[in-house]
């Protein structure tokens, strides 16, 4: 999609601090932090939504939380981590891409 933020990261065309990136999926820095570790971890192929997705996504949403364990490892998050995925606006979510965040470290914050 043109208009898409995140699509425009993986395009190159918006910088950003980026993580990891293979054929399916780029793994950036928040932009806007709410823990000390904070990565989005998003799809090269533009999906709005999770409710959105399909069973032809199934490989790809596979992929995508099995890379979570080794990035958050990779961020010296050796006793755990949080995993968020924000759905429509009811849900929170902000930019119309699918993605999850990865949270972790001392300043993990709480649900209020």
């Amino acid at each position: 999609m043109s208009n898409c933020l995140f699509c425009k990261i993986v395009s190159g065309e918006i910088p950003s601090d980026k993580v990891f990136e293979d054929e399916w999926i780029y793994v950036f820095k928040d932009i806007a932090p709410k823990a000390d570790v904070h990565l989005l971890i998003i799809p090269k192929q533009h999906i709005a939504r999770l409710d959105q997705t399909t069973e032809a996504d199934a490989a790809l949403l596979s992929h995508m939380l099995l890379a979570l364990p080794a990035l958050a490892k990779q961020q010296g998050l050796e006793t755990g981590f949080r995993t968020i995925i924000n759905t429509g606006p009811g849900g929170g979510q902000e930019v119309d891409h699918l993605h999850i965040h990865l949270l972790g470290g001392k300043k993990l914050p709480g649900f209020n």
